[in-house]
């Protein structure tokens, strides 16, 4: 975990670094959506081929050699001639969205569940979630004085170290951690016939389904009030209009982490992990708490709008990985790939959408618009859930059901499924 949060760390702090370096390189606008749109891309990308990838390789291997391939990458940016770098850049962003997909697929659907006992796993990723949120924080507050003060080169050399160490963590992992499901040409020809039942599997179950369809559409509805906080914050305070934004993402950090102590708490006490309809009304909290920041309301309403919003975020991501992590394992890695394909295209979609509409629309109609519809997926979702749980009984922990996804959370015992 510290592994990964000092990654992180250095992914956020690259992530300023590296689009004011291309509009610095470039000099154009233009340049740094062209950016964004490459790591999008490859992402995407990733997210369709990851599930083969682990099942052929070792997840431990993958992940160190991601994390050298990250490394090595940057120190090409800072050593390649100028005529070659603005190629470069690009080239650093599609490892960038390969890469990093690739690791959290890898570490979530691997790694996790084989180290972690499954009572234990909620707590686990409600670790993750808190550690790469303060890294968050930690990454955007020490950009501008990295760059500032040091330049460039030296912001992507502590991200180039960051990896090197994230991949020297690991190395230290157990040599079973993340093994394949099967090898040989037998293993490959059961994996060419994963991807569809990974498919089938969510279509059968319709809260499972419903789960990653909806986390597609809050991908988007995060793009909207990604594209839309710049040009809030502006009609704000056109002079420092980096306040806003600054102490927006701050204080929706703190509400993440906040909430992840409250679930390692809960669930160290009661063995239960966060539920379905924890996915589903934290994704309702948080939609209309981002909503509620474009209402021009006052500023500590506003403090407490991003707290409630960053806190139920929290609460969605734990909740939802923790479910994913119940699958079979013959279907879990290529579910995790699945789930960041559509949300690389969800986020990728959305970026496109927004970006046009922002030049028409205001940003709080565009973030209601967008933010409005994950509410009311979600609140299908909910209705879902509730059905489901009513419906309890032989089939609810059953193969072709919607699996544990309708209960509370907690894993059933035999006498509770019967």
């Amino acid at each position: 975990m510290g592994g990964y949060a000092l990654s992180s760390y250095g992914t956020y702090l690259n992530m300023v670094a590296l689009n004011l370096y291309v509009y610095a390189v470039t000099e154009r606008a233009v340049a740094v959506g062209a950016f964004m749109a490459v790591r999008l891309a490859a992402g995407f990308v990733a997210g369709l081929v990851v599930g083969p990838v682990l099942a052929r390789w070792s997840a431990r291997g993958v992940m160190f050699w991601v994390n050298v391939v990250q490394a090595a990458v940057l120190v090409v940016l800072v050593t390649v001639p100028d005529g070659l770098r603005t190629a470069t850049l690009f080239v650093v962003s599609a490892v960038g969205g390969v890469t990093g997909t690739v690791f959290v697929v890898a570490l979530r659907s691997s790694v996790i569940p084989e180290m972690v006992a499954k009572e234990r796993r909620t707590w686990a990723n409600s670790l993750m979630v808190s550690w790469r949120s303060l890294a968050m924080v930690a990454g955007f507050a020490s950009a501008g004085v990295v760059v500032s003060l040091l330049g460039y080169t030296a912001a992507f050399l502590v991200d180039m170290v960051t990896f090197l160490v994230c991949a020297v963590a690991v190395a230290q992992l157990p040599a079973s951690s993340g093994k394949p499901a099967a090898s040989g040409d037998d293993g490959e020809v059961r994996e060419r016939r994963r991807v569809p039942r990974a498919v089938v599997a969510l279509a059968a179950a319709p809260v499972l389904g419903l789960m990653v369809l909806l986390r597609a559409v809050d991908a988007l509805g995060s793009s909207s009030h990604n594209a839309a906080l710049p040009v809030y914050s502006t009609e704000l305070d056109t002079d420092s209009p980096a306040v806003f934004v600054s102490v927006f993402w701050c204080v929706w950090a703190v509400g993440n982490v906040l909430v992840q102590q409250v679930i390692q708490r809960w669930t160290r006490r009661s063995g239960r992990a966060v539920g379905a309809l924890g996915f589903g009304f934290g994704t309702i909290a948080m939609s209309a708490g981002f909503i509620l920041a474009f209402a021009g309301l006052p500023w500590a309403v506003t403090v407490l709008v991003a707290l409630v919003a960053g806190a139920a975020d929290g609460l969605t991501e734990v909740s939802y990985t923790s479910h994913l992590q119940t699958l079979p394992d013959t279907l879990r890695t290529h579910a995790f790939g699945l789930s960041a394909t559509v949300e690389s295209l969800g986020f990728g979609v959305g970026m496109v959408a927004v970006g046009a509409a922002l030049e028409a629309y205001s940003p709080l109609a565009v973030v209601a618009v967008a933010h409005g519809v994950a509410i009311a997926i979600a609140v299908v979702f909910v209705g879902l859930v509730l059905r489901e749980r009513a419906g309890t009984g032989a089939g609810v922990g059953s193969p072709g059901s919607a699996l544990p996804f309708a209960q509370s959370g907690r894993h059933p015992s035999p006498q509770e499924s019967d």
